[in-house]
């Protein structure tokens, strides 16, 4: 299976940089879902898991409009 994590640690190095996976989650009755991984030019982590990309991509633009 895919992953966007080595050894507990996400992949997602660059910053910028945003990756992406789909998975069914058996527990949802073959629901497909996308886990998401985005890396803030600060070097901050973002992650997220929905039913599209879309709305993972929404999430983040929320996240990076926050005050952190």
């Amino acid at each position: 299976m895919e992953s966007l994590s080595k050894n507990g640690v996400s992949t997602t190095q660059e910053p910028g940089q945003e990756k992406y996976i789909t998975f069914i989650a058996g527990t949802f009755r073959g629901t497909e879902y996308f886990q998401y991984d985005y890396r803030h030019t600060d070097g901050e982590l973002f992650s997220t898991v929905t039913k599209t990309l879309e709305e993972c991509r929404k999430r983040r633009d929320e996240w990076l409009l926050r005050d952190r």
